[in-house]
């Protein structure tokens, strides 16, 4: 009997681990493992296949929330750091596929069941175009998929750290306030957790009013609860995400649609159509009827990245 295959999609947050069976893509036995558990990524293979009782496999594909493109590999939003090499001979690997986290999550939805899709606007996709990935959660995600004869070419990009332009007055002094604060601010600045929060307190000071709240999840909760300044705050980070999310559709040209990932959209599913998402998507110059045909979804598949790193393992465009 072949002994499955390792997967993985880890975050700065937590580390989801699944094994494949060969010519699958289904995950089996799933497990989130907290990465401030573990000293680094040996740790937590080893943890989880002792929790699963699993046979040490001998091919992996695993999915960082990172720059992957060298041997050292050194995660953005935890202590976690390894060389590939390492890794592979530590664990007895001989095929182990390291790719971007949003490299995963783009080649994981072609596989999402349309039920696990919500969409959110009009537009309709072109087939065999390309797609883009994109979505905030403890960073912010952009890839991309381009079609060939027979696989989809995923396209990693660091795209969260490009610079954030505001489009109004309002995003003109959030820039100034985040200005001060981090030096250059890159999209990913705004358009995370920490982003949401740190959006809740510009708005605080720049309102002249008391900050009440501490984590992301207590301001969505206040927005819910009626709290002015929270809503506003929330309303505002969908306007960016939608303008953010359309410039990066145009740059790509992505007629084929948009794919809203990661932790945080699926949980705002009902304030984007009440949001300026679409309209700041679609408002381009130009280009806004472009933009406004180029239809946007939100995934709520839960293991979108784990069915891209199986995608990958076999996958000869992947390497």
């Amino acid at each position: 009997m072949t002994t499955p295959a390792l997967i993985g999609d880890i975050g700065g947050t937590n580390a989801r681990f699944a094994l494949v069976t060969p010519g699958s893509v289904e995950p089996q036995s799933i497990k989130t493992l907290p990465c401030a558990r573990y000293a680094g990524l040996v740790e937590a293979i080893q943890a989880y296949l002792e929790l699963v009782g699993a046979e040490a496999p001998t091919e992996a594909c695993l999915a960082f929330a990172c720059p992957v493109h060298e041997d050292w590999v050194k995660m953005t939003n935890n202590d976690w750091a390894f060389s590939k090499q390492a890794v592979a001979e530590q664990l007895g690997l001989s095929n182990f596929k390291v790719i971007n986290d949003f490299t995963a999550q783009a080649l994981g939805v072609p596989h999402v069941d349309e039920k696990d899709l919500v969409k959110i606007g009009e537009g309709e996709a072109e087939p065999r175009s390309p797609r883009l990935v994109f979505g905030p959660g403890t960073g912010l995600g952009v890839a991309g998929l381009v079609p060939s004869q027979r696989h989809w070419i995923p396209l990693t990009t660091e795209g969260g750290h490009a610079t954030f332009a505001p489009t109004d007055e309002r995003e003109r002094q959030l820039l100034d306030y985040f200005r001060a604060r981090y030096g250059r601010v890159s999209l990913e600045r705004l358009l995370c957790g920490q982003g949401l929060l740190d959006l809740y307190l510009a708005h605080a000071a720049l309102l002249n009013v008391t900050a009440h709240y501490n984590t992301p999840a207590e301001v969505t909760g206040a927005a819910r609860a009626g709290d002015r300044v929270a809503r506003e705050t929330l309303l505002r980070f969908l306007k960016i995400l939608g303008a953010v999310s359309g410039d990066c559709a145009l740059t790509l040209g992505a007629l084929g649609g948009v794919y809203l990932c990661g932790g945080i959209t699926p949980r705002l599913i009902d304030w984007l159509p009440r949001s300026d998402f679409r309209r700041a998507f679609a408002d381009k110059g130009r280009l806004s009827a472009y933009n406004a045909g180029i239809p946007t979804w939100v995934v709520t598949a839960p293991w979108t990245g784990l069915l891209g790193a199986a995608e990958a393992l076999h996958n000869e465009e992947v390497t």
